[in-house]
């Protein structure tokens, strides 16, 4: 669907709390204003020491923290506080983290946040609005998310959600490692993550962000009648890439799932998120209500569960790494070669076992024998090359090929082969992880980037010493590998 000014054909209801306008202004764009204040503070020093001279204003104290200005705007009574851990750069002001204000037990509802203090798009653009743009596929909701609160920060404290925006800046998107996503880390930074896919993933997720960017102006034409109470410049006039892109990141550590994406304060990235918990936060009678799962003590932080999420999107979406993560995984890609001359007939049996002609193979970490074993039945069509062979498979009830010693070896070898260039693309080894860790003064990107790095590492060792033992268990070792001109390919 093309995208049109529309901004004329729909009528926005007007909306509690948000911030009123400056003056009518007909055409926003006659009065473009330089940014003052980021909306989160950039990487250079003078950026972060204003950021924290503004946060630490006495002139603040009248809107209190962030749970107090909450329960004058409604939120009842919790059993939840605010507490500081402190930063890894002094530079920085401390993280805040939600924790019990009392012993809890599981089943106990720690606080219930009214929907009058959610952020969600439906209340910003309006049900049609968000329809129209988010299937245009342009734009994302976490980038319309990010626009709109780029928009409230200019309005400083003039803006109902000043308190909220300021919570934001100081957690500079830090989760509760106090490490920011390495969407913001330098180029010197990312190399920490050498060998690792992630960093591949990071870099496809910065020129996601671009392209988003690219389309922001598309959101200020459609939705201008909210909008026009701003009286800036148009969205890539008025904001600068890095600028957004901070924004973005911020937005994407804090926001929740519900319906649709929301921002809930006392949300994450104030709650401590687990891998094996099992606590969400839930809309509950036109509120966002959080119900432990395990006893808590007074003080002890809030955990609830991430989702099924990959250490890897962990650390890109949140700034940490989870040591205990069930759901922690690497991404085996094989294909069939598309230059073998059964190509055709090797597709057809691969799809009949419900796989692909390029298949993707999750190896979980603590399953990795399980992995291997999966594989193989696929990496076997490989070295079929004889056309009655390939006859026999074809009319096979399953994913059977005719395999001989010097096949299977040949299988094996391919695979403890990939697993070891992939444990040679990083820079360091599993020792040298250990002894980087031990360090306590390691830089915190260093650190969280080490522990990922590691933990990959780990899946892909569990996975070459369960190659290694099915070849220990060949019943002949003296079998050399049979020719495969065709095998298939593995990245």
């Amino acid at each position: 669907m093309e995208l049109t000014c529309l901004h004329n054909k729909f009528k926005f209801p007007s909306l509690p709390h948000l911030s009123r306008p400056f003056f009518k202004n007909p055409n926003p764009r006659i009065f473009p204003r330089k940014i003052n204040i980021l909306f989160l503070a950039s990487a250079s020093d003078t950026v972060v020491a204003s950021s924290i001279k503004e946060l630490g204003s006495k002139k603040d104290d009248e809107f209190g923290d962030l749970k107090s200005w909450m329960h004058r705007n409604g939120l009842p009574r919790c059993k939840v506080v605010l507490n500081e851990s402190t930063s890894h750069d002094e530079k920085h002001m401390p993280v805040h983290y939600v924790a019990a204000s009392e012993d809890l037990r599981a089943g106990d509802v720690a606080f219930s946040v009214p929907n009058s203090l959610v952020v969600t798009l439906e209340r910003v653009l309006g049900n049609e609005t968000v329809a129209e743009l988010l299937t245009t596929n342009k734009l994302s909701e976490l980038a319309c998310l990010a626009l709109y609160l780029m928009y409230e920060k200019k309005q400083g404290k003039k803006s109902f959600w000043y308190p909220y925006i300021r919570e934001l800046d100081r957690q500079r998107g830090r989760g509760q490692l106090a490490v920011e996503s390495p969407l913001l880390w330098s180029e010197e930074e990312l190399a920490y993550l050498t060998g690792s896919p992630t960093k591949a993933e990071v870099l496809e997720r910065a020129e996601g962000i671009k392209r988003e960017y690219n389309e922001l102006d598309t959101v200020w034409f459609m939705a201008g009648s909210l909008f026009q109470q701003y009286p800036y410049d148009i969205p890539t006039e008025a904001f600068p890439f890095e600028i957004f892109k901070q924004a973005f990141v911020a937005v994407q550590s804090c926001v929740v799932h519900l319906q649709r994406f929301a921002l809930v304060p006392l949300g994450p990235p104030l709650l401590a998120y687990r891998s094996n918990c099992k606590a969400m936060l839930s809309a509950v009678n036109g509120a966002v209500e959080l119900v432990v799962d395990r006893a808590c003590k007074a003080g002890e932080p809030i955990v609830v569960w991430c989702g099924p999420q990959p250490n890897s999107k962990l650390l890109i979406n949140y700034g940490f790494v989870d040591d205990d993560n069930s759901y922690d995984r690497l991404v085996v890609e094989a294909a069939l070669n598309t230059e073998d001359p059964q190509y055709q007939d090797k597709r057809l049996v691969v799809q009949r076992n419900g796989k692909l002609s390029v298949q993707v193979f999750h190896v979980y970490a603590g399953k990795e024998k399980e992995a291997v074993s999966d594989m193989l039945p696929y990496l076997r069509l490989g070295y079929v090359s004889d056309p009655s062979e390939m006859q026999s498979v074809l009319s096979s009830q399953g994913p059977v090929c005719p395999v001989s010693p010097c096949m299977e070896r040949a299988v094996l070898d391919q695979l403890a082969d990939y697993f070891n260039r992939r444990l040679a693309g990083y820079l360091t080894t599993l020792n040298e992880d250990e002894s980087l860790l031990s360090d306590p003064n390691l830089n915190p990107r260093r650190r969280v980037a080490t522990e990922l790095v590691r933990l990959e590492k780990k899946i892909l060792h569990a996975c070459l010493q369960a190659t290694t033992e099915l070849i220990d268990e060949l019943p002949d070792h003296t079998v050399s590998p049979c020719p495969a001109p065709y095998a298939l390919l593995l990245k």
